[in-house]
């Protein structure tokens, strides 16, 4: 099961347990969702092609005291109805869940107008605005189940790409999974998978984060030791630099930001190609992180 169908599955559970809960589309998976059950039909709104509507309708249901879940591929998600997102969810200071698939280039072979690579970066700059980054199916279900009711508006960055090996996350905490001197390696999500292996034999801590928005300042305090900081993010890198400087305000350290480069992804192809081409692979990080290391 990958993590868009495990988002169907879990959507369509909490259906049936919690009724204030309504699914918002606009086309995207809808043929996905079993509409057969009367409970799913009445609560599973395909509004067609129209993502701005499909989001300000989204926060009329909110007013209304249910819980939206709001579905589409990334840009069309956040680019698209960025103004509504901003106007109708975080300044009325409704909560909602907007869930996106395709991140950064999983649909590279549709080109530009399908590539997602800055979705963070743009609602980092939105005040209340949540965002987790599973790394696994298991892992989104845990974080949705966490997370969906907690009245703030939540972002969940769906990829095609996982980690082997499923983590017990929580919602706003980092796991620490091992423990060395010479540099702390934050791995964002799916890029745990590249980050471990890049790393196996070298002295350095490596935190696991899928909630980017809280950031969790406090793990990263408690293990840092040498002020040597080195984040991998699936998305345009350096979007979380500014959290990890302010979660060390007044401690000397050194950032490396490894994730994708902030520049136009012009070429077709896979998404494992990309990872070749960008260095988003084990030996690629490894030498960013070398390089980085020895400076």
């Amino acid at each position: 099961m990958n993590m868009r169908q495990q988002m169907v599955k879990t959507l369509e559970d909490l259906l049936a347990y919690d009724e204030r809960l309504v699914v918002v589309l606009a086309e995207i998976s809808y043929a996905l969702f079993n509409k057969n059950s009367p409970v799913f039909s009445e609560r599973i709104l395909n509004l067609g092609i129209l993502e701005q509507t499909m989001v300000s309708a989204a926060a009329g249901l909110a007013i209304e005291g249910f819980i939206p879940a709001v579905h589409s591929i990334t840009p069309f998600l956040v680019e698209r109805p960025f103004e509504q997102l901003k106007d109708d969810f975080c300044y009325q200071q409704l909560g909602g869940n907007f869930i996106s698939t395709g991140a950064s280039y999983d649909y590279s072979t549709e080109g530009m107008t399908h590539n997602g690579p800055g979705d963070v970066q743009i609602l980092r700059s939105l005040p209340g605005m949540q965002i987790v980054i599973p790394g696994t199916p298991g892992e989104f279900d845990a974080l949705f189940r966490e997370a969906y009711a907690n009245g703030s508006p939540t972002y969940y960055r769906l990829t095609v790409k996982s980690n082997p090996v499923e983590n017990a996350v929580r919602f706003g905490e980092m796991v620490i999974l091992k423990q060395g001197k010479q540099a702390t390696v934050i791995a964002v999500g799916p890029m745990l998978s590249s980050v471990l292996p890049a790393v196996e034999d070298m002295d350095v801590t490596v935190l696991y984060c899928t909630t980017v928005a809280p950031f969790d300042g406090e793990t990263l305090r408690k293990t840092c030791q040498r002020g040597n900081i080195v984040i991998v993010e699936p998305y345009y890198e350096g979007t979380l630099t500014a959290d990890i400087c302010a979660a060390m305000s007044g401690t000397l350290i050194r950032v490396e930001s490894i994730g994708v480069p902030h520049k136009i992804l012009s070429r077709y192809g896979t998404p494992e190609q990309h990872d070749e081409e960008l260095g988003l692979t084990p030996r690629g990080i490894r030498r960013r992180i070398e390089r980085f290391l020895n400076d």
